[in-house]
């Protein structure tokens, strides 16, 4: 006793890890986790960063260093000579070497808007590759609820081949006795056999969903994988928390930002300058020698009249805010009419699954009373799966209904953006 527990206490670790069970929350949560997609965001994050330290560079001095030697064909010369005084003319070659610097001292705020700009630019970018993300709950769905369906289909005809096996065991033992017609075996033998080709069908098409859902959220998934049946409760009342609508709101903040940005670049700009410099000639052109010479000073540059051309890109930004606004109001009313087809759905499944369970009462009776007519003799193994096969066809139907139910919740959830 002793040995035989120690056995299974070994072998339970293993058989845990072959039986994967997965929830339909964790398939969102894989997918949305490792979908290449995913990725995107982490990257527009760094890439927006980046674009953010090279704007706030513009704060810093820039410096530049300069070199010229030139060649001129005419230098200053003066039409006279005054007494006492000996001016050379200019050297017709020149040198000069300097180092200038530029320092902002005010733009308007135009770094500060656009490092805004940016960031509404990366929330909107991240909200979108959410909104993408999002189709992918779908997608799972479809596989999961189709491999969910074989997988019950699959416990069903398990269960039927059960009661045909313990029928065939019973001609069998009649037609030993010379009290069953070998036929009757034969035949039920024959439906066993359909039976399990059917199995092997269910099967194969569980393991090709099984593999879709696999690409989609990224695991290995095989045939000891179980997916749990979920319980879904659906709260209509609930006003749509679609991703969408807050990449809407976030497109609408990006277009304001820009406005923002439009207006900033008429403001006066004010820089502060210094050059140091080394040249022949210097800052004096009368003194043909090298000269080592400096200028600070102050510089503004403000563009007083643009045509109107500020004006009309304001305008541009309230279209495009106006366009964005149709969207979602378009957006609002197709998924409006998705919620009512979806509740329509769910409203259809369950006044179904009502009528399949009197449908699967009535038949259990019939079966039973078919089941001791045939170890009666009174009825031959061909009217016995007509009742069997009536039965589980119902069975199988309310099965069907059951998670054509359950994928209408889910779909539900989905439409509403519900899943808190």
């Amino acid at each position: 006793m002793k040995k035989f527990l120690f056995i299974i206490f070994a072998i339970a670790p293993i058989l845990a890890f072959a039986q994967q069970t997965l929830t339909l929350e964790e398939c969102y949560a894989l997918a949305e986790k490792n979908y290449p997609l995913a990725k995107q965001t982490t990257l527009l994050e760094e890439k927006t960063n980046s674009e953010i330290k090279v704007l706030e560079k513009e704060r810093l001095p820039k410096l530049d260093l300069n070199a010229q030697a030139t060649y001129q064909s005419d230098v200053i010369e003066f039409p006279m000579n005054l007494p006492n005084t000996n001016i050379e003319p200019p050297n017709k070659d020149q040198y000069r070497a300097s180092i200038d610097a530029n320092q902002l001292i005010y733009n308007g705020g135009s770094i500060a808007a656009n490092t805004r700009m940016k960031t509404a630019e990366l929330e909107t970018q991240q909200q979108q590759i959410a909104v993408n993300l999002y189709t992918l709950k779908s997608r799972i769905n479809h596989n999961y609820f189709s491999i969910l369906l074989f997988q019950e289909q699959e416990k069903l005809l398990l269960s039927k081949m059960e009661q045909l096996d313990a029928r065939l065991k019973e001609a069998n033992a009649g037609v030993k006795y010379g009290a069953v017609l070998p036929a009757s075996g034969q035949l039920l033998e024959a439906e066993l056999l359909k039976l399990k080709q059917q199995l092997s069908q269910i099967n194969f098409d569980r393991e090709k969903a099984l593999k879709n859902l696999s690409l989609l959220i990224f695991q290995n998934l095989d045939n000891d994988t179980t997916l749990d049946n979920p319980d879904i409760l659906v709260a209509p009342e609930i006003d749509s928390k679609r991703p969408e609508l807050e990449l809407f709101n976030l497109q609408e903040t990006q277009l304001e930002t820009s406005k923002e940005v439009i207006s900033k670049s008429n403001y006066p700009t004010l820089l502060g300058f210094a050059q140091a410099g080394y040249g022949n000639p210097g800052l004096n052109m009368l003194d043909n020698s090298f000269q080592d010479f400096y200028m600070v000073g102050l510089k503004l540059n403000w563009n007083i009249f643009d045509w109107g051309k500020t004006k009309e890109k304001k305008q541009a930004v309230d279209i495009s805010k106006e366009i964005v606004s149709t969207e979602k109001e378009t957006f609002l009313l197709n998924n409006q009419m998705q919620q009512k087809e979806a509740e329509s759905d769910i409203n259809k499944y369950e006044a179904m699954l009502l009528k399949d369970t009197e449908i699967i009462g009535l038949r259990e009776k019939v079966l039973q009373a078919t089941t001791s007519q045939l170890q009666n003799g009174a009825i031959t193994s061909s009217e016995y799966i007509t009742e069997l096969n009536n039965l589980y066809e119902a069975r199988i139907d309310q099965q069907l209904h059951e998670v054509q139910l359950t994928l209408a919740k889910a779909n539900f959830k989905i439409i509403k953006g519900d899943f808190n």
